[in-house]
């Protein structure tokens, strides 16, 4: 099956629902992911789409975050997402599956013809309005930089994942859909309590885009609500706190973070 016979993708409480409820029939494995990523389809009174889904049992452990928690945090930076309204992250539920529980994304295809808005580029031929952010070389020693497009979509992006405290924001989780919205993917190592901020998007560092402030505002008053109780059944008191303690920051201080010197600012690898 090819994604044009599948039916569009469904926004909303309708793509919600086809996530929670609609059967999961699994494609096949995405090898490059470092946990268990799934691709399967969904579909549910007629209704038919593509999805990512993570068990929670193929998660790899790791040092820094607890164990089979991963799926929860990706629920989470969707709901925090939608709380800003700038929809982001694509449609996430936690759910059973073929696997037992775990994350189900809906999967977002990439048009053939879309720019790449972060990437290496020859360090002579930048292109305009793009940020450099570190420098690199390849097999031969040709120099290279890792850029990103000085775009506001992306600085969006950027701004979520000081928000989420977002530890793995390579270039290639970053999406372009068929509508030319940015989505961003793949968040289980978010919510940290200590600072890990690791990404490509520095291009905003010690500035915020001009539309920060007012949705960090609505998002302060939203987690004393409704949106703290949601994020509740995926993550620690602690961690629900320090997220609020990053956007109250970002609010007072009006500035994006610098990288830090105490952890790597870019993840590896980058792309």
């Amino acid at each position: 099956m090819t994604s044009s016979d599948l039916q569009p993708r469904q926004d909303g409480e309708a793509a919600l629902r086809l996530l929670r409820d609609g059967h999961l029939d699994l494609e096949g494995r995405l090898v490059d992911a470092s946990n268990t990523t799934l691709r399967g389809i969904l579909t549910l009174d007629g209704a038919t789409a593509r999805c990512v889904y993570k068990p929670v049992r193929g998660e790899r452990p790791l040092w820094d975050f607890p164990d089979g928690t991963l799926a929860g945090r990706e629920v989470s930076a969707y709901l925090v997402s939608r709380a800003t309204g700038w929809d982001l992250v694509p449609p996430t539920v936690l759910r059973d599956g073929p696997l037992g529980p775990g994350s189900c994304q809906l999967w977002i295809d990439e048009p053939a013809e879309a720019e790449p808005l972060v990437g290496f580029v020859p360090a002579d031929a930048l292109p305009p309005r793009w940020f450099p952010i570190a420098a690199a070389r390849d097999e031969d020693g040709t120099p290279y930089v890792l850029a990103h497009a000085d775009d506001p979509r992306l600085a969006r992006l950027a701004v979520l994942d000081a928000v989420i405290n977002n530890a793995d924001r390579k270039g290639g989780h970053v999406l372009v859909g068929p509508d030319d919205r940015i989505h961003g993917v793949d968040h289980g190592v978010s919510f940290h309590v200590e600072e890990k901020l690791r990404t490509v998007l520095w291009g905003w560092a010690g500035r915020l885009p001009a539309d920060a402030v007012e949705m960090l505002d609505g998002l302060a008053g939203q987690l004393a609500g409704v949106l703290g109780a949601e994020l509740a059944e995926h993550l620690t008191v602690r961690e629900v706190a320090a997220l609020a303690a990053r956007v109250d920051r970002l609010r007072y201080t009006g500035l994006f973070p610098q990288p830090s010197q105490d952890w790597p600012a870019v993840p590896w690898p980058p792309m």
